[in-house]
């Protein structure tokens, strides 16, 4: 925090502009993520769905049209026909689709664990579509299984074994388990497969797509919004902030800002300029009266100094170069009690005078003056008191009466 709160206003509107891009960007690709997920799973369930109702519907039409044509060619067997139509439609893609019974006649429809666990849970009903992720050696895969119920043309081969076509008692003898069917039982299920890695992938470039557009529309707008909120909110108050460290650096009052708007910003600008315009009147009068001051005081034949209240000389007129022995560049910034026999008295009745008026003419005390050689003279003090810019400053004139 200590580091960005050092860095320049541009930078930091920088770096938020570009966090808000990321977030934006990012909660973006997670929700779109989500929905396209969302999507491509309620689409593969609605094709498994499809698929396996075509399968199912196969079936029961060879079922119910065909009549003795299966005697002369198996491939017309309801069952067989819808497995093959089942491996044609799974040939050559990812998917797998094929019929499964618990009670099968063809070993290729043998259930494998998962689909086992949902026959017997459709046996016991109600017998309902199925569809579930679940992971296959490491693999996620979506699993859909819709259940097949036995019709009346069903039992026509899987009914009872005195019942059932020759061709039929051939190959499946009394007593075999796919037998005894009775209408409105579960019979079997088509199940589809789909390996999840593909629908992914699917996700992947369409997320991929969506993100470009999405993330170069949104790049746009903050570019547009950085910039608009650029020139007329960022630039104004750096010019500004410049504008004052300038002030602070140079002591010119001469600054003046154009207000471009009336709003916040342009009532800002315009009350600097005011301010600006002032404080370089005040700065003007002051220094034309300090040199009114300055002359004064050099005409004067008795020194006159003017201090702070710890004592360091600020003015001094050429009278008191001579009363010193000093020149002014020297005597700027020293004490004046240094130089009285009891600058300490001074400066403590400086003090109580101080603590209870804001400016005051005190009147005529004798002390005694000791210059920078050290030589005592006696004087007169007549010592006054006013407020400058805040500070309380001094000023003394002294008059000598003769030497100490």
């Amino acid at each position: 925090m200590s580091i960005f709160s050092s860095l320049r206003l541009n930078a930091k509107f920088n770096i938020i502009l570009a966090s808000i891009f990321i977030a934006i960007l990012v909660s973006n690709a997670i929700d779109d993520y989500l929905r396209q997920q969302s999507l491509i799973l309620r689409d593969a369930i609605d094709y498994s769905r499809t698929m396996a109702r075509q399968i199912i519907e196969t079936r029961t039409y060879l079922s119910d049209v065909l009549k003795g044509e299966a005697r002369t060619n198996p491939a017309l067997i309801p069952q067989v026909a819808a497995t093959q139509v089942a491996l044609r439609i799974s040939k050559d893609s990812k998917f797998t689709i094929r019929q499964v019974s618990l009670r099968y006649r063809n070993p290729h429809n043998s259930p494998d664990p998962y689909e086992a666990e949902e026959l017997k849970a459709f046996a016991k009903g109600p017998a309902r579509e199925k569809h579930q992720i679940v992971r296959v050696n490491g693999q996620k895969v979506l699993r859909y299984m819709l259940p097949m119920i036995a019709e009346e043309s069903c039992l026509e081969c899987h009914g009872n074994y005195d019942s059932a076509p020759s061709y039929i008692q051939l190959r499946f003898p009394r007593g075999h388990f796919s037998y005894n069917y009775h209408v409105g039982e579960v019979i079997g299920a088509v199940s589809v497969s789909i390996p999840m890695a593909e629908l992914y992938r699917t996700i992947g470039r369409n997320l991929l797509s969506d993100i470009l557009f999405s993330g170069g529309l949104v790049f746009l707008i903050i570019i547009l919004l950085g910039s608009l909120i650029r020139r007329t909110i960022i630039s104004p108050v750096l010019r500004l902030s410049d504008s004052i460290n300038q002030v602070t650096l140079t002591g010119s009052f001469n600054q003046r800002l154009q207000a471009a708007t009336k709003d916040e910003i342009g009532q800002l600008i315009t009350a600097f300029n005011a301010m600006m315009e002032e404080m370089e009147q005040r700065t003007l009068q002051r220094q034309e009266s300090e040199e009114r001051y300055r002359n004064m005081i050099e005409m004067a034949q008795s020194a006159i100094v003017t201090f702070l209240g710890d004592g360091k000389i600020v003015i001094a007129n050429r009278a008191a170069e001579r009363l010193f022995g000093l020149p002014t560049s020297d005597l700027l910034g020293i004490s004046f009690y240094d130089f009285l026999i009891q600058g300490n008295q001074l400066r403590q009745e400086i003090d109580q005078r101080a603590a209870m008026d804001t400016a005051w003419s005190g009147e005529v005390v004798p002390y005694v003056f000791k210059d920078i050689r050290g030589h005592r003279t006696s004087v007169e003090l007549a010592l006054s008191a006013t407020l400058s810019a805040g500070h309380r400053m001094f000023t003394v004139i002294i008059r000598e009466t003769g030497d100490a």
